[in-house]
């Protein structure tokens, strides 16, 4: 009866697993509009193409690119080249994603922080040679940070 009940269970699992999964529409829109999960959040519009997309990027400074004075900037980028968050960080290594401070910690010469599902860790000495990435763990996608 326990085996019944487990087999059942493990049926019911991995049936959920799937509807989770972006499906081929979805999958085309974003190819076609160079967007990614994180970049639709933050205002891609899939519903247009990378070239609409790239112009309304292009629009006046919104408040979001306000630069902080005497900060780094950095710019975190998906595999299509999307732009996923602009990164500011000063000094005393206070950090600003997309134009909102976040928290962030130090550890092992990385500056780590977090905005929604998407962890960041950026190596500020070059000499590390260690790379600066971001990790969507909803998505499970993942991409370079870079200075600018």
């Amino acid at each position: 009866m326990n085996a019944k009940i487990i087999f059942t269970a493990s049926i019911a699992l991995l049936l959920s697993a799937n509807s989770h999964a972006i499906n081929d529409e979805y999958r085309k829109l974003l190819e076609r509009s160079g967007c990614t999960q994180v970049s639709e959040m933050q205002g891609c519009d899939i519903h247009k193409t990378k070239e609409e997309n790239a112009k309304a990027m292009a629009t006046p400074k919104a408040a979001d690119d306000a630069t902080i004075p005497n900060a780094k900037q950095w710019l975190a980028t998906a595999s299509s080249g999307a732009t996923v968050a602009k990164i500011q960080i000063d000094d005393k290594h206070q950090v600003w994603v997309n134009g909102k401070q976040v928290k962030s910690s130090q550890s092992g010469g990385a500056i780590k922080f977090k905005d929604g599902m998407v962890e960041y860790t950026i190596y500020p000495d070059a000499s590390s040679n260690k790379d600066s990435v971001w990790i969507d763990n909803d998505a499970g996608s993942q991409g370079p940070i870079t200075a600018k």
